[in-house]
């Protein structure tokens, strides 16, 4: 008599690769956006909240917040968001928190091409 067992499939993806959701939720970070290479730029406030990213800096151009994904990586979490102008286009964000630092990138998209890169540094309030 044979019995059969089932076993849920095992992921493939180490735990840390794993996206978190809402794992930065109620933070927020004050800093700067930069030009790369510059010293100098635009106060900007970064917030998470309820899966969602937003960047003050960017309200005045028209962008929305997006959704966000967050994910454990070595030393820190790594997310990404994508932010929409009508009149501007999408901004892709990429970054780590660490600790009380936020380190990132925008990069700004025209017709699915990247049109530029500003640096984003931040101190969680």
């Amino acid at each position: 008599m044979s019995t059969m067992t089932s076993t849920a499939p095992m992921s493939t993806t180490p735990s840390s690769d794993r996206p978190t959701p809402r794992r930065l939720d109620g933070m927020r970070f004050d800093g700067v956006v930069l030009e790369c290479g510059k010293t100098s730029g635009d106060a900007d406030t970064i917030s998470f909240a309820d899966g969602r990213f937003r960047s003050s800096a960017c309200d005045r151009y028209g962008y929305s917040d997006g959704a966000y994904t967050a994910t454990e990586s070595e030393g820190g979490i790594a997310f990404e968001a994508e932010t929409e102008s009508a009149k501007y286009g999408k901004l892709l964000w990429r970054g780590v928190v660490r600790g009380p630092r936020l380190d990132g990138t925008l990069t700004m998209m025209r017709d699915g091409q990247p049109a530029g890169e500003k640096w984003v540094l931040a101190g969680r309030v």
